[in-house]
C-alpha cells in the first residue's frame, strides 16, 4: 500500500496535469497564444504553430494526469511507482528539451521554465524513492 504523501503527491502531480491536458484540446491556439497563462506566451515564443502536435500534447497530458490519480485511487505501491515511471519517461525528455532552448526568453522566464520542467522530472523520481507501507499482520 502508499504512504499518504504518496497519494498526496499523486493527486497534486495529476491536479496539475489536467489543465495543461485539457487547455490545449479544448483551445489550441488559445493555448499557444498564452501559455502559461501569467507571462508572455511560451509556447508562441518557440516555434511556428501546429494543432496536431498541441492536441497530442494535450492528449498526452491527459492521460498522464488521469495515470497519477487513478494510482492515487488505486492505492499500491506498485502502481504508484508505475505511473511514477510514466511521468518521468515524459518529465526528462521534456526538462531537457526545455534546458537547451530558454535563450530567447527573459530571464524570469528562463527561470520559470527551467524550475517548472525540473519538477515534472524530479517529483516522478521522489514517487518512486517513498518506501511502501509495510503490511501489518492482523491480529485475531
Amino acid at each position: 500500500m502508499q504512504r499518504t504523501i504518496t497519494r498526496v503527491l499523486l493527486v497534486v502531480f495529476g491536479l496539475i496535469e489536467l489543465p495543461v491536458g485539457l487547455w490545449p484540446l479544448l483551445s489550441p491556439d488559445g493555448f499557444y497564444r498564452d501559455f502559461p497563462g501569467f507571462r508572455t506566451g511560451w509556447v508562441a515564443m518557440d516555434g511556428p504553430f501546429n494543432e496536431h502536435l498541441l492536441r497530442d500534447f494535450g492528449g498526452l497530458n491527459l492521460a498522464l494526469s488521469a495515470l497519477l490519480l487513478g494510482a492515487a485511487v488505486i492505492g499500491t505501491t506498485a502502481v504508484a511507482r508505475l505511473a511514477a515511471l510514466a511521468a518521468f519517461l515524459f518529465g526528462l525528455p521534456h526538462f531537457l528539451y526545455h534546458l537547451g532552448h530558454i535563450s530567447h526568453f527573459e530571464p524570469v522566464d528562463q527561470v520559470l521554465i527551467v524550475a517548472t520542467t525540473a519538477l515534472g522530472a524530479v517529483l516522478p523520481l521522489v514517487l518512486v524513492l517513498i518506501p511502501g507501507k509495510r503490511s501489518t499482520p492482523e491480529t485475531p
